[in-house]
């Protein structure tokens, strides 16, 4: 046994001569050469312990490899959640990809092209949001949702109270929860009514000479049914103190899909005098935080030196102007993917699949929104139904494919693969069978 040890390691090659192989010298030309020793160190050790063949350590380290220097890698979302928090929320359109690729080098971010001036910063993406939804009198962009929320409390209510109604007070994700999200901007909550029940009366009894603004948080990833109340925007207008709306997942205007999604343009014509939402939810586009209303409540954000520190980089501002004016995005589509279509396509991948030999099956499945979005609208879809042990090699495949486990089986729904991408599904698929 001592021999064959020795021996196996004397046929595992030198790190040098690995990274010679022509393969190699390309990947590190392309994403360095510290990552590409250490997948070339990695693979050498999988030799040495028995799990890889000697003669394949290089392609072993080239498989591991990402495909970019990013260091993030590419997924397939076959899970049925189109926003899916995890895999990043929206995909990005084509134009918006294109985009972000132009705005890559030196651009007129901030510069007059024609003057040789310096210019507002987002000009042209700011245009666009606006004229998206032209019941704002100004718009604003900050990095996310939360930081949009925390822009609006610092400028302002800090040092004063923000009345709330108790049962608004949602956890964001990952355990960040608004109450503490508000109280960090030196802001004071003053909390209304009860869980499930707030009137139009315990509002006003709250407002007083310290109140900075009242806030509607629309609860999007929970219901609560029952024996509830609620006062709409529109009935806490005119009570003398400005009204922030956080619609949360990022509509700007009413869509017969989601008729119990708010969107900006309805709750500013409600009265809101400021919306907040986000651009990497419904609205398909780059992360980002969404300010819309009173131009002079718009021009106080944007006046506060915590602006600077939120601000979007060119790449989103590139991005969310081209998903505003460009064509329908990924999530458009997949949210209206036909039933029928996905049925005839998850076939079609299923027929191929069982003729290489896979356990698969064609299932009627359910698709959701994801993304603290319409929480209760459920998509009839389709899905490719294979065993459970697939789920962790395909997501560790080179073409990393992400499904959903339920009740044993993976499900595959191809509502949010792209159509190109059907080869390389059924090439992981097919490999994994073959082990």
């Amino acid at each position: 046994m001592a021999e064959a040890t020795v021996d196996r390691r004397r046929l595992v090659p030198r790190t040098d001569a690995v990274l010679a192989d022509r393969r190699l010298v390309d990947a590190a030309a392309r994403l360095g050469r510290g990552p590409v020793k250490a997948a070339v160190v990695a693979a050498q050790q999988r030799a040495r312990s028995g799990e890889l063949d000697p003669g394949q350590v290089a392609t072993a380290a080239l498989d591991a490899l990402p495909a970019t220097a990013g260091g993030l890698r590419a997924v397939l979302n076959a899970t049925g959640v189109v926003l899916h928090t995890n895999l990043g929320r929206a995909a990005l359109s084509p134009a918006a990809l294109r985009a972000v690729a132009a705005a890559g080098g030196h651009t007129d971010v901030e510069l007059d092209l024609a003057t040789g001036k310096r210019a507002r910063r987002g000009r042209c993406a700011l245009a666009a949001l606006g004229a998206a939804v032209p019941d704002a009198e100004d718009v604003h962009l900050v990095n996310n949702g939360a930081a949009a929320l925390v822009l609006a409390a610092t400028a302002l209510a800090a040092g004063k109270e923000i009345v709330v109604s108790r049962g608004e007070l949602v956890e964001i994700g990952d355990g960040f929860r608004l109450p503490d999200l508000l109280e960090s901007t030196g802001a004071r909550l003053r909390e209304v009514g009860t869980t499930n029940r707030t009137a139009l009366v315990d509002y006003t009894s709250a407002i007083g000479p310290r109140t900075g603004f009242i806030l509607k948080v629309h609860p999007s990833n929970f219901v609560v049914r029952g024996f509830t109340r609620a006062v709409d925007v529109a009935e806490l207008t005119g009570l003398g103190v400005p009204v922030v709306a956080d619609i949360g997942s990022g509509l700007l205007a009413p869509d017969p899909l989601l008729p119990d999604e708010p969107d900006a343009a309805a709750t500013l014509r409600a009265g809101a005098d400021l919306v907040i939402a986000s651009g990497d939810k419904l609205l398909g586009g780059p992360q980002a935080g969404l300010l819309l209303g009173a131009a002079d409540l718009i021009e106080a954000l944007r006046r506060h030196p915590l602006a600077r520190a939120l601000r979007v980089d060119k790449l989103t501002l590139a991005a969310l102007q081209a998903t505003l004016t460009g064509p329908t995005t990924p999530t458009w589509q997949a949210l209206r993917y036909d039933r029928e279509a996905l049925r005839a396509r998850t076939q079609r991948l299923r027929d191929r699949l069982a003729a290489a030999g896979a356990e698969v099956e064609l299932v009627a499945s359910v698709a959701v929104v994801g993304g603290g979005g319409a929480p209760e609208l459920e998509l009839a879809s389709w899905a490719l139904s294979l065993p459970d042990r697939y789920a962790e090699p395909l997501r560790r495949s080179a073409t990393a494919v992400v499904g959903r486990v339920e009740r044993g089986r993976l499900l595959l729904d191809l509502r949010c693969v792209p159509a190109d991408r059907d080869d390389d599904l059924v090439a992981a698929v097919v490999a994994i069978g073959g082990r």
